[in-house]
């Protein structure tokens, strides 16, 4: 019998949900099926103020503390990790699991899975999980994205509008519902197919191509374009934040300085910016599919 770790933090539920569906074509299969939680729990909905006072050590990737958890085994066969990105990071508790000894202990030499659930950013945060997997000694086999698809400033507004009263319904009844759709939820199981298969045969190889070859999986050359300049803009925030928020009153004067800074950049700066990058597009195609390329294949030997 395959021994299987299944290990997530979700703080809405909707990567949960997610997981329950990814799972089903493992039901031959022992799954150790572990929920981690910090030990200071996350509000959920969120406060702007609290969401917001969360960057700069998630984007510094200091690991909190988590509440206690257990793994039923030393070694397993096959280790999926079910993570959201914040601020174009691992959330909190992800960092948090990937620096825990217990957990680095079982990564080593073991293939390694990554299950995401994310509004659409999750090419920055992904480099970090990869570089922490393979510095423990693990490997990745897969990376199963699983993203809010609606356009990217539209989606901005109805994730705030869930983040915020924890309500995933349509804003104003007119805007989508927020969050990855029901549809690719209720249908997760379809992409860990052919994982399911590489777990019963200890043949992990091209088992990320034959999940790409499903076609859902895509990366809009405007998110690579973004993503790629804002966790360098984020660290320097993060960094500014740590240093001149010495006390509470200071500390949030720059948590807010940078709320309206990302307001801004998102709504104002960015739209022409990425009016020009559509216009440019055509003499980029070459670089922009081989970037595309590197980021779906992160971590992950193709031969």
């Amino acid at each position: 019998m395959k021994n299987i770790l299944v290990i997530s933090y979700s703080q809405s539920g909707q990567l949960d949900e997610i997981l329950d569906n990814f799972l089903t074509p493992f039901k031959d299969f022992e799954i150790d099926r572990v929920k981690i939680e910090p030990k200071q729990a996350y509000p959920f909905p969120w406060s702007s103020e609290v969401f917001f006072d969360a960057m700069p050590e998630t984007v510094l990737e200091e690991p909190i503390e988590l509440a206690p958890f257990q793994l039923q085994r030393g070694k397993y066969d096959l280790i999926i990790i079910g993570y959201q990105p914040w601020f174009l990071s691992p959330s909190q508790p992800a960092t948090a699991l990937l620096k825990d000894p217990s957990f680095r202990s079982v990564l080593k030499d073991t293939p390694v899975a990554t299950v995401i659930g994310a509004r659409n950013m999750w090419l920055n945060s992904q480099g970090s999980v990869v570089r922490e997997v393979e510095e423990a000694g693990g490997y990745m086999v897969a990376n199963i994205p699983y993203i809010d698809k609606v356009q990217n400033h539209v989606s901005a507004f109805t994730i705030l509008h869930w983040m915020l009263t924890g309500k995933k319904t349509k804003k104003w009844g007119i805007f989508p519902v927020p969050g990855v759709s029901q549809h690719d939820i209720d249908n997760a199981a379809v992409y860990s197919i052919p994982l399911a298969e590489a777990v019963e045969k200890g043949d992990y190889k091209n088992v990320q191509e034959k999940i790409l070859e499903m076609g859902d999986i895509r990366i809009p050359s405007s998110i690579m374009l973004i993503e790629a300049r804002g966790k360098k803009l984020f660290v320097i925030w993060a960094n500014l934040i740590k240093r001149k928020g010495k006390t509470a009153e200071k500390r949030a004067f720059w948590v807010s300085f940078f709320k309206w800074y990302l307001v801004t950049a998102l709504f104002v700066i960015s739209p022409p910016i990425l009016i020009i990058h559509t216009i440019l597009k055509p003499l980029m195609l070459r670089s922009i599919k081989k970037t595309r390329e590197k980021y779906l294949y992160l971590g992950i030997n193709k031969n």
